[in-house]
């Protein structure tokens, strides 16, 4: 399953655990990205917390635990080389995958066709 945020992260969800990274869309108005941090594994994040920062030549941003749950894994390709986000960003470029405290919740969260409308 599929999902997205308004924050334009994107999720891959595989029975309790999502796979998580930001959009086609949000690394392409990010510009090329120079600087990634992930949390560590191990951490608890709320839905909303500030789990990663990504920076680019144009400004910094902060990605967004889409929903409560525990990073169980990170991406260290993305940190070794952040132009992996711009050249493959909802594929070999995922932050991290975080164990969902509630895998129901997930249903709430926008579908492709609704990101697609969100963004224009």
């Amino acid at each position: 399953m599929l999902k997205f945020t308004e924050e334009h992260e994107w999720l891959k969800i595989e029975g309790d655990i999502a796979i998580v990274g930001i959009t086609e869309h949000a690394a392409s108005q990010l510009g090329d990205l120079v600087f990634v941090e992930l949390p560590e594994a191990g951490v608890a994040f709320s839905k909303g917390d500030s789990a990663a920062t990504v920076e680019s030549v144009k400004a910094a941003s902060d990605v967004y635990c889409p929903l409560d749950g525990e990073v169980v894994e990170v991406n260290q390709a993305i940190v070794d080389d952040p132009s992996l986000v711009n050249s493959d960003p909802q594929g070999a470029a995922w932050f991290f995958k975080l164990k969902l405290s509630d895998p129901s919740s997930a249903n709430a969260l926008l579908d492709e066709a609704a990101y697609k409308e969100l963004i224009g």
